[in-house]
């Protein structure tokens, strides 16, 4: 297994976020990448509840 097809500064944006590695994201098998990121959104949108009415009045 190779390392993830993406751009560095998506994969810096990814550690960074997830409080992870550089090397790490980069070799991570990209179902693992997919469950991290849901879960990361899951507790962003929990913790801002008043984001996501902001954006349900806009449309």
């Amino acid at each position: 297994m190779g390392p993830l097809q993406i751009s560095a500064e998506t994969a810096q944006l990814l550690a960074k976020k997830l409080g992870m590695p550089l090397e790490q994201i980069m070799h991570m098998p990209k179902h693992i990448l997919v469950q991290k990121l849901t879960e990361l959104n899951q507790e962003l949108s929990h913790n801002n509840p008043q984001d996501k009415e902001d954006q349900d009045n806009t449309k």
